[in-house]
């Protein structure tokens, strides 16, 4: 990010940006909010979906809807659509897609050929943990290699359950969905993996994105076979030794992983002259020419259909394959989830995510905890 800023500001003489990094998505959401709470913003920031639409529902992020408007070369149908939509909130756009990500299957290689698991006949999640169970090696309580890692945390736990048919909410949105047959068997599965069969293991704890690389260390350094992990990994990713794959479904069933934009947005009360400047570090950075390089350089998903198709891109994708992988999935993702508690839902789902993961708790016991706890969430704001 701090590349394409520094390109930005040499790149014309009105506007100087300054990037701010953060640990994590969620210390960039505390750190906005207590910024705003002083009256002192940042004129642009990054959110994920759920932090976009809670700062919105409270007004505090400014409406782009005339900034757009105003912009004659804005191409809102270049964008991709399932991206696009999320910045509009209660017909008020509140957000522009900066960047995609998925969560793909990463796998290493020689790990894979060495116990003759063929990676492209890995379609379900029962092929997963059957191939995890055949590449695991025990010596008695000793484990030197895991079959697969799944991340830590409530992100691939989800994606499995609704890659089962799990539903979040019940089409009319007033019932939480998440201890149905769909969710506990998925989540069980998990726990059975870490806890009883010891084929597969989780990183957790630890400062910012601590425990995320140390799970694609255990895949670089041959201690594990393959991981789910962000399109934005690929950067970080060695590909003599990795390749990667769209996530499984399971039997009977479509994978439906989600796939989210990374949105972009402008508090509310940042001056007049530095959303104006914000709005051409927004133009700069989601062109066609500039989103395509971002890509290749990190994995991420172009937000702007035309990104795929600027020639360096597609020299890019013509050496490296694995680019393609995360848009190829996005295309037939689950959208991602607002959550109408302004995050209670997913809290419940965190707390049960690590129950299971780091306690041991049978998913059917946490599933059914989180269940009250995000229902009564719902029912209060109905």
């Amino acid at each position: 990010m701090q590349q394409k800023i520094n390109e930005f500001n040499a790149s014309q003489n009105e506007v100087v940006v300054k990037g701010v990094a953060q640990g994590s998505y969620g210390e960039t959401y505390q750190t906005l909010q207590a910024a705003i709470a002083a009256n002192k913003a940042p004129a642009v920031v990054l959110l994920n979906n759920n932090q976009m639409y809670a700062l919105a529902q409270k007004k505090v992020l400014a409406p782009l809807d005339s900034y757009i408007a105003s912009d004659n070369t804005f191409n809102s149908n270049d964008f991709i659509s399932a991206f696009y939509s999320q910045g509009l909130i209660n017909g008020k756009r509140y957000a522009l897609p900066m960047y995609g990500t998925t969560q793909v299957m990463y796998y290493n290689k020689d790990l894979l050929q060495g116990a003759q698991v063929d990676p492209k006949t890995l379609k379900t999640w029962e092929d997963v943990y059957a191939a995890a169970k055949k590449i695991t090696k025990k010596d008695g309580k000793d484990v030197s290699l895991y079959g697969f890692e799944p991340m830590w945390g409530a992100d691939n736990l989800i994606d499995m359950a609704l890659s089962k048919g799990g539903k979040i909410l019940s089409g009319d949105g007033k019932k939480v969905n998440i201890d149905t047959p769909e969710w506990v068997d998925s989540w069980e599965a998990v726990r059975k993996a870490i806890f009883e069969d010891k084929t597969m293991r989780i990183h957790s704890g630890g400062q910012g994105w601590e425990y995320w690389y140390a799970t694609i260390a255990d895949v670089m350094k041959d201690h594990a076979a393959g991981y789910l992990g962000s399109s934005g990994d690929q950067g970080d990713l060695d590909f003599t030794k990795i390749d990667a794959e769209p996530q499984p479904g399971w039997q009977g069933h479509e994978a439906e992983p989600v796939a989210e934009a990374i949105t972009v947005s402008i508090p509310a009360i940042t001056d007049k002259d530095k959303q104006e400047a914000a709005i051409k570090w927004i133009q700069y950075f989601t062109n066609a020419e500039v989103n395509a390089d971002w890509s290749i350089k990190t994995g991420y998903i172009t937000v702007r259909e035309s990104a795929t198709k600027v020639q360096a891109f597609q020299d890019f994708a013509s050496t490296h394959p694995q680019i393609l992988v995360p848009i190829a999935q996005a295309r037939s993702a689950s959208t991602a989830f607002i959550d109408p508690t302004g995050g209670k839902i997913m809290d419940a789902l965190k707390k049960a995510a690590d129950k299971i993961e780091i306690q041991n708790i049978p998913a059917v016991v946490a599933l059914q905890e989180a269940q009250a706890e995000a229902q009564a969430a719902l029912d209060a704001i109905q």
